[in-house]
């Protein structure tokens, strides 16, 4: 023990209490360091929710791609606005995918190694998503796709590769080759030649349109052999002749506005239109302007005037509400896959909030909880936040659809009919509904 040698009794009692005070605090923070360290460290920092988006901001489906990213954009500031997730804010990381597989997954890499997200909104082509997807599934990164609607993403989930991260809020095309079956034996179609982008979206399509048709009794005249061309191609004078060959009723053309504009334009230019055989598209033409990409003949007339496509509907209880609200923040109406971003955002958020986690794996597990009954059906997504931090089962229903998700990742729904109109305006004409799974 240390002794006090000065001669005033009191200055010494007081040196050994500081001494006493001192070994107090040196065993405490001995016994912290070797003993219970985890019980003294410093409150860890906040937890934010991070998702990323993986979207066409450039190339060839670019025209959907900003306002898809606005749609996402939109949806994390409503639910930062309201409390956001886990009692942060979340957090937003976009990427470009470029409409290409290699850059798409190239970002995908970054946004799930290197910026660790849960969950992933997009891609919009499935070829992209193709390439995408495994990165995902390695990092166990939720992907939800509003676009990609390749019957591939189905089968794999079947066969397990996907190991339950992969889900998306457009119908397969499984679906949508039935819709554009019914469409062409109501236009009265009994032969059709097929016309399509060489990639998981125009072969999983073609694969479905097929025999939908022929359980219809039409007949495929180019079944054995059908067009393909390259998603980068930019000529076309030998596709659109061999499609239109033998004077079929209608050609199916499964294109992106970019190609599909300079397909129906060189089509045009040989003469090809406004003949005995017709144009069917499918939802990947279904953009506003579409028209004024092909261009107008010379009489100053669209060429594209006259074209139908089928299209998903996006008509879930809550579009109303999306659209109201995307129009008064953006100044301009929603396209076709926005609301399908919309839900599948949210879907995420919901989802690492029931979780309580921000991991990729914990908001999996919840997600079918959230967006399937039973539970208390709620459109809006503020409301269904608060509604899961109460401890309550909800079953949120979007603005692009109810959101059931089968076990595969897969919704359901029905198809909007869709045409050119001769002032270049696109209006959808009625519905198509389809059987399902």
């Amino acid at each position: 023990m240390l002794r006090w040698k000065g001669p005033n009794r009191y200055i010494r009692i007081a040196y050994q209490r500081i001494f006493r005070r001192i070994g107090t605090i040196a065993l405490f923070t001995l016994t912290c360091l070797l003993l219970i360290a985890p019980a003294c460290q410093m409150p860890p920092s906040p937890v934010h929710l991070k998702i990323g988006t993986l979207l066409p901001i450039t190339g060839d489906l670019s025209q959907y791609g900003t306002s898809m990213q606005n749609s996402a954009e939109l949806l994390v500031k409503t639910v930062n606005g309201c409390g956001g997730v886990l009692g942060q804010p979340v957090v937003l990381i976009a990427a470009d995918d470029q409409t290409e597989p290699t850059a798409g997954a190239s970002a995908m890499t970054k946004l799930a190694e290197v910026d660790r997200v849960a969950g992933v909104v997009g891609a919009a082509s499935s070829a992209v998503s193709s390439a995408a997807v495994d990165i995902a599934v390695r990092n166990q990164v939720v992907m939800i796709s509003p676009a990609s609607t390749s019957p591939v993403f189905t089968e794999r989930s079947q066969k397990g590769d996907l190991q339950g991260f992969w889900f998306r809020t457009a119908p397969p095309d499984t679906f949508q080759g039935e819709a554009l079956a019914q469409l062409a034996q109501t236009q009265g179609f009994q032969t059709v030649s097929l016309l399509a982008v060489n990639n998981d979206y125009g072969n999983g399509l073609l694969a479905s349109f097929i025999p939908a048709f022929e359980r219809l009794d039409g007949t495929i005249i180019n079944k054995a052999k059908p067009v393909r061309y390259p998603a980068d191609a930019s000529v076309f004078a030998s596709e659109v002749n061999a499609a239109f060959n033998g004077q079929p009723d209608a050609a199916l053309l499964i294109a992106y506005p970019e190609t599909g504009s300079l397909i129906l334009k060189t089509a045009y230019q040989h003469g090809l239109l406004g003949g005995k055989t017709k144009v069917m598209a499918t939802d990947g033409l279904k953009e506003a302007k579409f028209a004024e990409l092909v261009g107008k003949n010379s009489q100053g007339q669209y060429i594209a005037a006259g074209l139908m496509g089928i299209a998903a509907s996006a008509g879930g209880p809550a579009i109303a509400d999306f659209q109201r609200l995307y129009t008064q923040t953006y100044q301009r109406p929603p396209k076709i896959y926005d609301p399908n971003t919309w839900d599948a955002a949210a879907v995420l958020v919901l989802a690492a909030e029931a979780a309580k986690a921000n991991t990729g794996s914990a908001v999996k597990d919840k997600i079918h909880e959230i967006a399937n009954p039973p539970g208390e059906a709620v459109t809006d997504v503020c409301k269904a936040l608060s509604l899961i931090r109460q401890g309550q089962k909800i079953n949120y229903q979007g603005a692009s659809g109810n959101l059931d998700f089968n076990a595969f990742g897969d919704v359901t729904g029905s198809y909007d009919v869709w045409a050119i109109e001769p002032d270049g305006s696109l209006k959808v004409r009625g519905a198509i509904a389809v059987s399902g799974q």
